[in-house]
């Protein structure tokens, strides 16, 4: 349910909603010029250092998400906080085990997670369509649904070299254009459609079928979903639902842009959904909230600062 940011140079702040619960972090959004849209949905950066942060302000909530990501750690480091997710509500106090070194791949998200920082924060988060990720570096991503694991060993020689020197780089600045130089050339020699927008889900979804309906002819249904999914590492159903539900709460938050008292239940009627107890349902299997509970939580709490960047 995330959507592509306007273009900023280098990178745009995201919006901070005055609560004594949110903390002076500087949480970065950064997209990639046009010909890397269909690869780089955005960077990630989040920066914490010099700030107090009490245990709830440590946790970060991620939805369900088709994406894949490349993290770093440039300072402290992360745990993942053990579910399950969304049966109940993550907590400072559950169990948790260390993330396997400061530099991670991951897949697909087919449920929400939760993570916890250590230590003083900085990191960064390059997010990938899943489909871009194969076509680069021969990584299926099918095998790393619902998976945050070691980039050691998986990544290419050259993909991993460069991402080791990542760690070296002055600024965050300097990070993004590192992301561009090395990114642009390689998928220029991959890309499927040169012509081919990356927008929202829906979009990309639709192409995503189409493609895999056009890869050879004859081809039944079955056979066009058995090949989106090797491409995407989910179902397309699974991949319908999460831009169902962005298209939902795009229009929740453009009607409150025009001072407009959308209720949830025409949302749903809008998106195709049966009724808001369906909207509800699939929010809270996506993001571990009702619709409304996670709006409140998205404007007031800490937490929330990865869903911020993206409203």
């Amino acid at each position: 349910m995330l959507h592509r940011a306007p273009r900023c140079d280098p990178y745009t702040w995201a919006p901070m909603t005055p609560n004594a619960s949110i903390s002076g972090a500087a949480n970065r959004l950064w997209t990639p010029r046009a010909s890397l849209s269909t690869c780089v949905r955005a960077v990630m950066f989040r920066d914490a250092r010099g700030i107090e942060l009490d245990p709830w302000q440590r946790l970060s909530y991620f939805p369900a998400t088709p994406l894949c990501t490349i993290s770093w750690w440039f300072a402290g480091h992360g745990e993942r906080v053990n579910g399950p997710f969304p049966e109940r509500e993550a907590t400072p106090d559950d169990s948790r085990e260390p993330f396997a070194s400061g530099l991670l791949l991951g897949g697909p998200f087919s449920l929400p997670s939760v993570s916890y920082s250590v230590g003083e924060v900085h990191g960064m988060m390059l997010v990938l369509m899943p489909d871009a990720l194969r076509l680069l570096t021969g990584i299926e991503p099918s095998s790393l649904v619902n998976r945050l694991v070691d980039a050691r060993g998986l990544l290419p020689d050259e993909w991993f070299e460069w991402a080791q020197a990542m760690l070296s780089l002055p600024d965050d600045a300097a990070r993004c254009e590192a992301v561009e130089s090395f990114l642009t050339p390689r998928w220029q020699a991959v890309r499927p459609d040169a012509n081919t927008l990356g927008a929202r889900y829906e979009d990309w979804t639709t192409h995503l079928a189409t493609r895999a309906a056009m890869t050879a002819p004859g081809r039944t249904l079955r056979q066009v979903e058995r090949l989106v999914k090797r491409w995407a590492g989910q179902p397309m159903r699974e991949l319908q639902g999460i831009s169902r539900l962005e298209q939902a709460f795009y229009a929740r938050v453009a009607a409150e842009r025009d001072d407009d008292a959308a209720r949830w239940a025409d949302i749903a009627a809008d998106c195709g959904y049966a009724d808001q107890s369906h909207l509800t349902r699939a929010t809270r299997r996506m993001t571990g909230f009702p619709p409304e509970e996670l709006r409140r939580r998205i404007r007031e709490q800490e937490g929330f600062w990865a869903y911020r960047m993206w409203m």
